[in-house]
Parts: C-alpha cells; structure tokens; sequence
C-alpha cells in the first residue's frame, strides 16, 4: 500500500525538493540525489548490474514537477533528464534511506577516482 504525499515542495534556491507525507514524514531531497537516484531506466539499468553511476551533477535543478496519474509525479531537470517517474514509494523510500544511500553513492564516487565539484 502506498503512503501518499502531503505536500510537494520545490525549493530551487537551495536545490531541494520538500516532500511530506500522510504518516508525518517529511524529507528534504537535494535535486543531485534525486538526479543521481532517477528511477529511470537510462540510470537503473534493464536488470541487476546494469546500473549508471552518474556524475556531474553536483549543481543540477528541477525546473519542473509533473503530475502522472495519481501515483507519481515526473521530475524535469535542467540537464534535460525528466524519464523517470518518481512513484510515492520510491519517494517515500528515497527520503528515509537517504543518508544509507547517499553514503553508498559517495564511496561508488570515489572507487571510480571521481571527485565531487560542490
């Protein structure tokens, strides 16, 4: 069953997307993250071990929040990335898994030699 956001919140200043939901829960997820998490297939993969490690978006943006039915919403980014559908779960979960994935992501970062441009 999934949660249903509350309230959805750009914040382009600060690069943060402000999302609540039903349960009390409320995350502040950074446009890079969400960027770099894109549940898209181009950042996925089409199975296991075909992910993209993707770089280079330290300073990325959304520029748009579409709505997708009642279950998601697509995320346009001004790198031109907006193929992927961010479904209230996979919202859901990128907030509370966060600082475990962020976490994974750096170390993947530095295990390709790539050094953040913050």
């Amino acid at each position: 069953m999934s949660i249903r956001p509350t309230e959805i919140k750009l914040h382009q200043a600060s690069r943060l997307l402000e999302v609540a939901f039903e349960d009390g829960a409320r995350f502040e997820l950074p446009c890079e993250y969400l960027r770099v998490f894109s549940p898209s297939a181009e950042v996925r993969g089409h199975g296991p071990g075909t992910e993209t490690l993707v770089t280079g978006k330290e300073q990325v943006n959304i520029t748009a929040i579409e709505p997708v039915g009642n279950y998601a919403v697509r995320l346009v980014f001004d790198d031109g990335h907006s193929t992927g559908l961010y479904s209230w779960n996979i919202l859901y979960d990128l907030g509370r898994d966060r600082e475990s994935q962020w976490q994974d992501y750096l170390r993947r970062l530095a295990e390709a030699g790539y050094q953040r441009q913050v």
